[in-house]
């Protein structure tokens, strides 16, 4: 069991941040900071932090994966918590089994996120139910390391120099679609921004084409 003591908010919003600033110490017995998406990296080497939760409201996924691969990376120890999570859009590929230890819908209500990160302090991990066995059904997927057709078909567009919007123009789907599609394929190649994407793309697409 971990225990937390200095924890990191993530968010653009004052207002939240006020508001739990003033609820969280008191409440949980903790040290809360704040940090925005651009400085999260620079806080992280200059404070002791034990969990970081990020405001999906206000952090765009693309962030919000960039700065849980650094957090992977670079500091193991530390437990990640998603606020906001998105319903509609599958935003499963934020989540890490090794760091990422609890997730609260939108529409979570201030009583059940106090008493899931009551759990979170007694070291357990917090996720919908839903969702832990949708990602359970993923992980058995994911084993073999192999990327889904669709996936492929957007790493093979990336070489052209396609943007986000033009793929899905391409593929007639949403352009949040083709964002998932392609954090998915990130994770299963283990890259993290665009351009490494596309720098695997360029050495190992000819071993992932249909």
């Amino acid at each position: 069991m971990f225990k937390i003591v200095n924890w990191m908010l993530v968010s653009r919003s004052q207002l939240l941040t006020d508001l739990l600033e003033c609820r969280w110490p008191q409440e949980f017995l903790i040290k809360l900071t704040h940090a925005s998406p651009g400085n999260l990296a620079d806080k992280l080497d200059s404070h002791l932090v034990s969990v970081v939760v990020f405001d999906l409201a206000t952090v765009d996924l693309q962030q919000s994966y960039q700065l849980q691969r650094l957090i992977e990376r670079e500091y193991s120890s530390i437990k990640t918590v998603f606020l906001n999570f998105p319903r509609q859009i599958d935003a499963k590929f934020l989540i890490h089994p090794a760091t990422s230890v609890g997730v609260f819908y939108l529409d979570s209500g201030i009583s059940e996120i106090s008493s899931g990160l009551n759990d979170i302090l007694k070291g357990r991990s917090v996720m919908p139910f839903e969702l832990h066995q949708s990602m359970l059904h993923d992980d058995t997927e994911d084993e073999t390391d192999s990327l889904t057709i669709r996936e492929r078909e957007v790493l093979q567009a990336l070489l052209s120099g396609s943007t986000n919007l033009d793929i899905a123009n391409q593929l007639f789907v949403s352009e949040s679609t083709i964002k998932t599609h392609l954090y998915r394929a990130f994770r299963k190649i283990g890259v993290s921004s665009r351009g490494q994407a596309i720098a695997w793309a360029q050495t190992h697409m000819h071993e992932v084409r249909c």
